[in-house]
């Protein structure tokens, strides 16, 4: 009889108790391959340290500030992650939150210009898709070494040029060209006409899947193109190699950011600290060649020759004003599209 009643007993208290309710981060990633890897390195690992459930909202960067911008007064997502610049708009518009370095465990082990906009609202630089000079090493008997090597002879009737208007790694390749011709932000006349000398040999494109096939059936061998796209033409069997010109590679980047607004700030700031360790850093440019922004990312021998590593290689990346480009490219496409105008 005492047994049962203590049992009876265990169970009402066991039944009044509250469960403590599992907490929720959403975020977004960008589907695919990527998200399988991004779930990989961070998501996963990330709910099992901390215990939490984090729920993926599948929406590319342009999907996601527009959603930032609908909800700004009740926003939905806690961390939002952004390529191609657009973290700078975000932050402008206070969709996003300052973080201190104080807040990061991982700050110091961090390139400065990972880090330099965190206390204005932009998200720290986990990953970087660096625009250089793509190459077929068959075919093309002098590796080019300069944005230059793109007027070369030999090269005429095998390069492709990406539409700059339609693509953002073709609008940071033009702006690389621009800059090694001699123009700056407020002057891409020199560019222009650098891309409109090279037309009558080259084939123009809008999409990657082109590259692979202009290479892949011989009509290219040297394009303007990233880093990690020249990963994915080496897996098809293709013999491609990356190379940073010597005026320098412009990059895109990959940046996590704190919505505005959320409750659970504490948290996000915890999965955005988890997202830029060394160990994800070193993952990101194993499995899809972006490169790494954390300086404590030790790269195997093989796949730090196919990216942009170590400190050296760093101060020759180029940044361009997200926010000028925004502002400029309503004009700069119409200034583009006269200059390839047949």
């Amino acid at each position: 009889m005492r047994t049962l009643l203590l049992c009876g007993m265990a169970a009402a208290v066991a039944f009044s108790t509250p469960t403590l309710a599992q907490q929720e981060l959403v975020i977004n990633s960008f589907g695919g391959s990527y998200e399988k890897l991004h779930r990989k390195l961070v998501i996963t690992p990330f709910e099992k340290k901390y215990n939490v459930k984090v729920k993926v909202v599948t929406a590319y960067s342009s999907a996601t500030l527009a959603q930032l911008r609908a909800q700004r007064t009740n926003p939905q997502y806690d961390v939002a992650h952004f390529s191609g610049g657009l973290e700078a708009v975000a932050a402008k518009e206070k969709l996003l939150g300052p973080i201190k370095p104080s807040e990061l465990t991982n700050y110091k082990d961090m390139y400065p210009f990972a880090v330099a906009g965190i206390e204005q609202g932009r998200g720290p630089v986990y990953s970087v898709a660096v625009i250089g000079l793509l190459y077929n090493t068959k075919s093309v008997k002098k590796p080019p070494t300069s944005w230059q090597d793109l007027k070369r002879p030999d090269l005429r009737g095998r390069i492709l040029i990406t539409d700059a208007a339609s693509n953002t790694y073709g609008m940071l390749g033009m702006l690389m060209m621009n800059r090694a011709a001699g123009g700056t932000m407020d002057n891409i006349g020199p560019g222009l006409a650098f891309v409109k000398g090279l037309l009558p040999h080259a084939t123009l494109i809008s999409k990657s899947p082109e590259i692979q096939q202009n290479f892949a059936q011989g009509n290219a061998w040297i394009a303007a193109y990233a880093q990690d796209y020249a990963f994915t033409l080496t897996k098809a069997g293709l013999p491609v190699k990356f190379i940073v010109p010597k005026e320098g590679a412009a990059f895109a980047p990959i940046t996590i950011n704190l919505v505005a607004g959320r409750k659970n700030r504490d948290l996000a700031v915890k999965f955005i600290d988890f997202s830029i360790r060394a160990e994800a850093s070193r993952g990101w440019a194993i499995g899809l060649r972006y490169s790494p922004t954390n300086k404590a990312a030790k790269l195997p021998a093989d796949v730090a020759s196919q990216v942009v590593y170590g400190p050296a290689a760093v101060k020759k990346l180029v940044a361009f004003d997200a926010l000028k480009i925004g502002k400029e490219r309503p004009k700069w496409n119409e200034a583009w599209k006269r200059a390839i105008a047949k």
